[in-house]
């Protein structure tokens, strides 16, 4: 096991709440779909306290709203909360009014559940991009004091290319300041890879993902790797949409569980608090203002 601390992050939503099924799937019918991620979390509990791990659970607000018991037993059990935003949409398709009304909605849902400060933020499918990067300062009103929401890739869904890719102090367009830990990337050729998770996960080869993920920890950096509870659950009922979609959503569901009980058990996690708590000396500050 790797000595460096990484970050083991949890995105609390279902299979239909997915941007990869949004064309079939409308917030309306949330309601009338089988609900499965209470139990595909509470497997995601018993996988970490099998392998004595601690991690963050970036909790959608809906989800909160209908397992309110959920929430406090990922606290419980020793996990950090933090907030995955309210609806689940792309942040670059909602006004700042909208954003803020439901960012602040969800905070204080969650730290009303678990009765202690929810500092943390991650936005749906990543989506705080140059285009939507006015809710960066929106978060730092609402009092998070750090984020995860920067992808500092290429995609066609999500992405901040050129920005920094490790945990870092970033200066709004106000002048607010955050911590962000932006998802992990690997450099390979001319090349930035994602690496951190999630579909790439499942569509790498794991020993793929494993020396990745290392890469990071070789140059003494940490990584942050995310998961969601959908993802460990191949029984998910499907849907007929188009063929990139579906294999984005589908790729390997098979596979991640037992993927993930390696990874666990291969490498050093935990909380993303615990990790920036290590790193806040070393942080170097990046002005996104000016770099843009």
């Amino acid at each position: 096991m790797n000595s460096i601390s990484n970050a083991l992050t949890i995105d609390v939503e279902d299979y239909f709440h997915v941007a990869a099924l949004s064309e079939v799937i409308s917030p309306e019918d949330w309601s009338s779909m089988e609900y499965r991620c209470e139990a595909n979390t509470d497997r995601l509990l018993e996988i970490f306290d099998n392998a004595g791990v601690k991690g963050t659970f970036f909790v959608l607000g809906w989800v909160a709203e209908k397992s309110p018991a959920l929430v406090r037993r990922i606290a419980e059990a020793g996990h950090e909360i933090a907030s995955h935003g309210y609806s689940h949409q792309l942040v670059y398709n909602q006004t700042p009014e909208v954003f803020r009304e439901e960012t602040i909605k969800s905070k204080a849902l969650l730290e009303d559940q678990v009765q202690q400060p929810v500092n943390g933020y991650r936005a749906a499918s990543y989506s705080i991009t140059n285009e939507s990067r006015w809710a960066l300062d929106i978060l730092a009103e609402a009092g998070f004091t750090w984020d995860s929401s920067i992808f500092p890739v290429r995609h066609d869904r999500y992405g901040m290319p050129g920005s920094p890719r490790w945990p870092h102090r970033l200066t709004t367009d106000k002048g607010h300041e955050l911590i962000e830990f932006p998802l992990t990337t690997l450099k390979l050729g001319g090349f930035t890879l994602p690496i951190a998770g999630g579909g790439y996960f499942r569509l790498y080869p794991y020993p793929f993902s494993q020396w990745g993920l290392n890469q990071a920890n070789r140059q003494g950096e940490p990584f942050i790797f995310y998961l969601h509870p959908w993802e460990i659950d191949p029984g998910q009922p499907r849907f007929d949409v188009k063929w990139f979609s579906k294999f984005r959503h589908y790729n390997n569901l098979d596979k991640c569980e037992a993927r993930l009980e390696k990874l666990v058990n291969h490498f050093e996690f935990t909380t993303v608090a615990n990790v920036l708590d290590q790193k806040t000396t070393q942080l170097e500050t990046f002005n996104l203002r000016a770099a843009t």
